[in-house]
């Protein structure tokens, strides 16, 4: 069975290269897509993604925010940050909120697939 996956990313560029990555690899299949945070937050509770990958930078909120709410409500959906952002601080924080990964921009589709195949597997 496909794993579900929200992208969430203001960029129609980068939201259509995930989506493009993920859509080369059988195990995954991209079931919505958000521009901002509050439609991430309402679409992640909605259709209840195995997946999200989250920009840090939204035109209305930042992605820790959406990822502490995503966390503080229970959704057990395995969350990656994406993000141009690659400060330690954020990166770290970003864990300690509960993303399972955080891949800094720019990345290879390949690394992207494989960084999400190994959060997948745990």
């Amino acid at each position: 069975m496909k794993k579900k996956v929200l992208v969430v990313d203001d960029s129609m560029y980068m939201r259509t290269l995930i989506k493009d990555a993920l859509s080369e690899d059988a195990s995954y299949e991209v079931v919505g897509e958000a521009a901002n945070g509050e439609a991430a937050i309402d679409m992640a509770f909605d259709l209840q993604p195995d997946l999200i990958t989250l920009d840090n930078i939204l035109p209305d909120m930042i992605g820790l925010d959406i990822l502490k709410t995503l966390k503080q409500e229970g959704l057990p959906s395995k969350v990656v940050m994406i993000s141009a952002v690659g400060q330690e601080s954020i990166i770290k924080e970003g864990l300690d909120l509960g993303a399972e990964s955080y891949i800094t921009k720019p990345f290879t589709t390949e690394d992207l697939l494989s960084e999400i195949n190994k959060v997948m597997a745990t």
